[in-house]
């Protein structure tokens, strides 16, 4: 495999405007809305040159948020960081920063919506 195996992901959410306050305070970045017929879409900044991959969160009728059992890792510089700005922007630590060995650090933390996502750094 020439390419990282993750191309794109989404984030099901049921209240878009309290779903990008919160992902824009965690990271500070700003969602840009795609525009859909039937569906609200809003996707993180994309730098189609760059590795890893981007995606978007999504509102649409009949996928519900939270309790499922995908998880995202957004790569930060030090993980504790976003995880203490996810429980300022309304979210919740579900599990601290903590050691994987060699390969960094990881927190776990719930959005505004129940879903669980994952912070990565290696510091």
């Amino acid at each position: 495999m020439t390419h990282n195996p993750v191309g794109w992901f989404e984030i099901y959410v049921q209240d878009m405007a309290r779903a990008r306050a919160f992902y824009e305070a965690v990271f500070g970045v700003s969602l840009q809305e795609l525009p859909f017929p039937e569906l609200e879409m809003w996707t993180f900044p994309m730098a189609p040159e760059g590795t890893g991959a981007s995606g978007a969160l999504v509102k649409a009728a009949g996928c519900p948020s939270g309790g499922n059992s995908t998880l995202v890792y957004f790569t930060c510089e030090d993980c504790a960081v976003q995880a203490a700005r996810a429980a300022a922007a309304g979210g919740k630590v579900f599990r601290d920063k903590m050691s994987i060995g060699e390969y960094g650090f990881i927190a776990l933390v719930h959005d505004t919506e129940g879903n669980l996502i994952g912070l990565h750094s290696l510091q």
